[in-house]
């Protein structure tokens, strides 16, 4: 009886967030540099700002189940992306590069945080999504810290940005530094934030230099670096488990249940990484689900920006880009800058 109870409230948000998610995503496809996702958010704004509230009102639980359990699905399925064994035999070369990129991400946006006055949680999604991998990444981060969806709105805004610009920039910019084929694509892999421009980047270096074939190198170091989602969101469900602790010795908080902040969706995750690599699963059995679990993040984003007060997001937007910027720039001279010790550049 719950279960129909909880369709009956949710079947008319989910379908609104699946109507939104269809032309976003098919947007995405066409215009690959700005990506579904964010097609998503500032359609989902659009229709939050021409839709009444009392229209919007029916609409409210399943566009809050989209938007935080539909994103957790996603990550799950994310995982069927990941073969292991491919990863460690090709990425490990890019090893010290990713963990020397994410960390300085991660330090920026915890300088930033306090010297800005950042929120904490926005200061995060932005940190973990410039170091790691973009929307995905901010989308597994987010349930974990119990970020809301305007933190979530901000922080993929940001990562867009940056996203648009190292795209359209960096191959150029790769050129006249002298990368080499092999240089430019651990620094399109760990220097761009999302897939997406990841491709865009390497896909339009490819064609500056027939031949060259970073693609493929430039996509298999930024998987890679999406295996750097495990290891941070636990370290943060552990932070916030201790926080939410602490303050249940002080009774500020008497319901703490670790079951309810232990992201056990990513351990579902590191489960599907794990069964598409012992059992080798086909690329004709993992890319369809590959696909689903993008269109499910695109559903995802549609819900958070029909939930996203756009007029508040325009006014607090300032700070939270200058530390994106601090954040790209500073992962993009940390690449070059081991490149160049590694001996690579």
């Amino acid at each position: 009886m719950e279960l129909v109870r909880d369709f009956r409230s949710t079947w008319r948000g989910v379908l609104f967030a699946l109507a939104v998610a269809v032309p976003a995503w098919l947007l995405g496809r066409r215009f690959e540099v700005v990506g579904g996702p964010v097609f998503a958010i500032l359609i989902g704004m659009a229709l939050a700002l021409a839709v009444p509230e009392r229209a919007a009102e029916p609409l409210a639980a399943g566009v809050r189940f989209t938007s935080k359990k539909v994103l957790q699905y996603a990550v799950i399925l994310l995982g069927f992306g990941l073969n292991l064994s491919q990863i460690a035999q090709v990425g490990v070369t890019s090893l010290p590069i990713i963990v020397s990129t994410i960390t300085t991400s991660l330090v920026v946006a915890f300088v930033l945080c306090r010297a800005l006055g950042v929120p904490g949680r926005i200061s995060t999604l932005i940190g973990v999504g410039s170091s790691i991998c973009g929307g995905s990444a901010i989308a597994a981060t987010a349930p974990v810290i119990d970020a809301d969806d305007e933190e979530i709105a901000q922080a993929i805004s940001v990562i867009f940005l940056f996203n648009v610009i190292a795209a359209l920039v960096f191959p150029t910019l790769g050129g006249a530094l002298g990368l080499t084929n092999e240089g430019f694509g651990l620094f399109a892999g760990t220097a761009v934030n999302d897939t997406s421009s990841v491709t865009a980047a390497a896909a339009a270096w490819d064609g500056m230099h027939p031949g060259a074939n970073t693609l493929d190198a430039a996509t298999i170091v930024k998987l890679t670096r999406t295996l750097a989602i495990i290891p941070i969101t636990l370290a943060l469900a552990v932070w916030q488990a201790r926080r939410a602790r602490s303050g249940a010795a002080e009774g500020e908080d008497a319901g703490f249940d670790l079951r309810r902040i232990f992201p056990f969706f990513i351990l579902l995750f590191v489960l599907a990484s794990v069964v598409t690599t012992v059992f080798a699963l086909p690329a004709a059995v993992t890319a369809p689900i590959k696909e689903l679990s993008k269109f499910l993040i695109v559903m995802a984003m549609a819900a958070i920006g029909f939930n996203t007060n756009v007029v508040r997001l325009v006014r607090t937007g300032g700070k939270p880009i200058l530390m994106g910027l601090a954040c790209w720039v500073a992962i993009a001279l940390v690449s070059l800058g081991m490149q160049h010790v590694l001996g690579i550049w």
